[in-house]
């Protein structure tokens, strides 16, 4: 393998690590997000405490008006 090459190999990791980051970082940002969301329906409305996920919604549909 010739130096060249060893570079461009090095270099494709580098970049393979780095959208790796970014997949993490996004993800944890996605997953924050929902928490937080969660967090202030449930604070809103506490009821949803109590509802089976799957029915969950169906209950906001019906409760914000936006029956479908």
């Amino acid at each position: 393998m010739t130096d060249t090459e060893k570079k461009l190999l090095q270099a494709q990791h580098r970049l393979e690590e780095a959208q790796a980051r970014d997949r993490v970082k996004e993800r944890k940002a996605r997953t924050r997000r929902l928490i937080q969301e969660g967090a202030v329906l449930e604070k809103v409305l506490p009821e949803v405490r109590t509802i089976e996920l799957s029915e969950l919604e169906g209950y906001l549909s019906q409760k914000l008006g936006n029956q479908t």
